[in-house]
């Protein structure tokens, strides 16, 4: 087969695409909170029969304390803070904006490896950065009418709901810190175990939350919801297991620059599905702001 890696990069932008769409219905129906932790168990099933036929091992148990300690800080952050967000953006905003705002992860895991690792940020990076921002811009801020100026001062004014566009930006955040620390405790060690390192902790960490909230009623009422319980089991499937799994071979047999470029593309594929599923109403200006923030994050790997 020619190009298996830039064709298993396509595959998880689309796998992503259809995890976004899954689990925006299913949080609208059971809540953002439960999609989050349900998920997260499905996920781990599916990944741990995975990595035992893969490994041998059917838990990580051969990690250094020092690999738990930085990958499962990396699932606190970015599984319990990051998609916390991330899946309650999909509720305020829906899944098209809200794939669309985590098209910031790539820029704010460069500022992060910068800051904190020492990396470095080429010119390219950095223009990548303002394109990517300026796509998103385009997308989120609404234009002015001369009534609505103030003596020439214009506020800031958004198309989406302000708190929803927060909930994005932490779930971008959340994914960006978490692959820092990712890459940071992962040195030497299986990816996919590491991966189910950062699941358990993510589990853990949720179940926390819904002791605090006493929200674990809430769970176990969620699996008597037939639809529901099959779009989040549809999105584990294709996220956490399909997603993760094609994404690593993607990066196996392409140049990782062209393979996380294809994989960005999730704000676009996800355009189509969302008017015809959803009916959403898109103008030009978000197509546009939607290629222009893909482009963007391109300007980091090409």
């Amino acid at each position: 087969m020619e190009h298996p890696g830039e064709l298993a990069a396509l595959l998880t932008a689309v796998f992503w695409t259809v995890t976004a769409l899954a689990f925006e219905a299913a949080s609208k129906r059971i809540g953002s909170m439960v999609v989050n932790l349900l998920r997260l168990i499905i996920g781990f099933a599916f990944l741990t029969l995975f990595v035992y036929f893969y490994r041998g091992h059917l838990l990580p148990l051969d990690a250094t304390p020092r690999a738990w300690f930085y990958l499962g800080l990396s699932g606190m952050i970015g599984f319990v803070f990051g998609d916390l967000c991330l899946f309650q953006a999909f509720v305020v905003l829906g899944a098209r904006i809200s794939m669309l705002l985590m098209a910031l992860a790539p820029p704010m895991t460069a500022l992060i490896g910068w800051m904190v690792l020492g990396e470095t940020l080429s010119g390219k990076s950095w223009i990548g950065m303002i394109l990517t921002i300026s796509g998103i811009a385009l997308v989120v801020l609404k234009r002015h009418t001369a009534e609505e100026s103030n003596g020439g001062f214009r506020k800031v004014k958004f198309n989406y709901p302000l708190w929803g566009i927060m909930l994005g930006l932490g779930g971008a955040l959340g994914q960006a810190a978490g692959l820092v620390l990712s890459k940071h405790g992962m040195k030497g060690y299986d990816t996919f175990a590491a991966t189910q390192i950062r699941v358990i902790t993510g589990i853990a960490g949720f179940s926390v939350l819904f002791f605090i909230l006493h929200l674990w009623k809430d769970a176990f009422r969620a699996l008597s919801y037939r639809k529901p319980m099959l779009q989040l089991t549809l999105g584990a499937f294709f996220g956490p297991f399909l997603g993760v799994s094609f994404s690593l071979l993607a990066v196996k047999y392409a140049d990782t620059g062209i393979a996380a470029t294809i994989m960005a593309l999730v704000p676009v594929l996800i355009i189509a599905p969302s008017m015809i599923i959803y009916k959403e109403k898109v103008t030009v200006k978000e197509v546009a702001g939607a290629l222009l923030a893909v482009g963007g994050v391109a300007m980091f790997f090409l």
